[in-house]
């Protein structure tokens, strides 16, 4: 497969099911490229341009769009700029790749009860050298099923071969990069496109997490969706929420005390979206399987996401793109190609980042869908199925470094975020007629009451 921005553009758009030519009306600017074994900054801009197509097409308008390549790579990583504050540091002091007794394995130990995970297996650990030292004994696979079983997180680092040959890896394999189910009814949409502001009035419940879930949603703030994300009691994303909050309401609700039941099915009930990243299962466990959810809204559309794919022994494991990337290959890629003494993931988290734009244009195919014939229905992706798509498509074209950042990349406004003053990229993708800016600066998770819950039937 060709890495270019061009050719994941397109495979992405026939993934979807898009209409035939609507990507040669593409555009790609910027020069350069992240360093990294694989097509990252490709991919970045082929999965951003994929999402534009979706807005698009939804709007019902054919002007052109273009994509700027360097932007869409600075995207991947962080859009904000703190003037006078400082975002947190990304990672938990122990999370991150040890050597065992024969190879290495990744610890993700961000959540206080994943960290809890690892050390009921490893003892408590104060810093990484403890950790290093709890783990030099144990074998990868022993320590990764361990602390699995105890619901952690933990990935033993494979090579794109093992994965291939593993029952997970051609399961995931065999999976669409987008997998589509139509609605099983018809039922005229409430909502309609605004002009200029396409998706104003979209009702979009977030249920999502760490980080695509948030990126598709963030995504359909910034064309007018009315996004309301709803997180447990005491859940923060520190590191994030500067980044991934801009444009919506965030609340908390407690899905375990009847109050908070019944808003989340007033919520839920005055949705048009709903964008999800629980497990296979875990919503029905919560009395909201698929037919509750259709029943509280018939028509709804609903997009979600998982770490290892839907089928096969890892259907349902619980995993980030960290662990994907050292799972299906990708880290041990980037150590051979580096040349390293140890595993080389991927310069950014792209593949959270990329399955999030191609969630965001699952939902506005969907829309469209629902638009045309009252249909809709749902979409699945995975981060290990995107895993597989930048691996496909073959080592990066090599390329020249990213020119620095510099003032001209930055929206002329200050962005008032709940934390301080910042500066926000300017966003990476131009619509023609569909300008993409936020109504609200990013703020912490549980600021607001839950939007819309008192007038489902608005």
């Amino acid at each position: 497969m060709d890495a270019s921005a061009e050719a994941f553009a397109a495979g992405i758009w026939a993934a979807l099911d898009g209409p035939p030519g609507a990507a040669a009306s593409l555009g790609f600017t910027g020069r350069g490229a992240l360093p990294s074994a694989f097509g990252v900054t490709d991919l970045a801009a082929g999965s951003v341009a994929a999402a534009a197509l979706g807005l698009r097409e939804v709007a019902g308008t054919a002007g052109p769009v273009t994509v700027d390549r360097r932007l869409a790579s600075f995207w991947f990583a962080t859009s904000l700029r703190p003037d006078g504050w400082r975002v947190p540091a990304p990672w938990d002091p122990v999370a991150g790749d040890y050597l065992t007794r024969d190879g290495w394995i990744r610890l993700h130990t961000n959540a206080p009860h994943h960290r809890a995970a690892a050390e009921r297996v490893l003892g408590p650990q104060t810093d990484r050298a403890g950790m290093a030292r709890a783990v030099a004994d144990r074998t990868k696979a022993e320590l990764e099923a361990a602390i699995l079983a105890e619901g952690g997180c933990a990935a033993e680092m494979r090579g794109l071969a093992d994965w291939a040959a593993h029952p997970a890896g051609g399961a995931v394999a065999g999976e669409p990069l987008v997998a589509f189910e139509p609605g099983s009814n018809r039922s005229a949409s409430r909502w309609a496109p605004r002009p200029g502001r396409v998706l104003d009035g979209l009702r979009v419940l977030d249920l999502t997490r760490v980080l695509a879930g948030p990126v598709a949603t963030r995504f359909l703030a910034g064309f007018g969706a009315d996004v309301v994300r709803i997180d447990p009691p005491g859940w923060d994303e520190p590191a994030l929420e500067p980044e991934v909050t801009l444009g919506k309401s965030c609340g908390r609700l407690d899905l375990r005390r009847d109050a908070d039941r019944a808003t989340f099915e007033r919520l839920l009930s005055g949705a048009d979206v709903l964008v999800h990243g629980y497990r296979p299962g875990a919503l029905d466990g919560l009395g909201y399987g698929a037919a509750a959810r259709q029943s509280l809204a018939p028509g709804l559309v609903e997009v979600c996401l998982d770490a290892y794919g839907w089928t096969g022994p890892w259907a349902g494991r619980r995993g980030f793109d960290s662990l994907v990337q050292m799972s299906c290959g990708i880290a041990e890629a980037g150590q051979d190609w580096k040349q390293a003494d140890r595993p080389v993931p991927l310069p950014v988290q792209a593949l959270d980042h990329a399955t999030g734009y191609m969630m965001a244009a699952a939902v506005l195919r969907l829309l469209a869908c629902r638009l045309r014939d009252g249909t809709g229905g749902r979409a699945r992706l995975s981060l290990a199925r995107t895993a597989a798509l930048l691996t496909a498509a073959g080592p990066a074209i090599p390329d020249e470094p990213l020119a620095p950042e510099d003032a001209d990349d930055f929206d002329a406004e200050i962005e008032a975020t709940a934390w301080g003053p910042a500066r926000r990229l300017r966003p990476p993708v131009v619509v023609a007629g569909h300008p993409m800016r936020w109504a609200r600066a990013a703020h912490r998770l549980g600021d607001d009451a839950p939007a819309w819950a008192d007038d489902p039937a608005d």
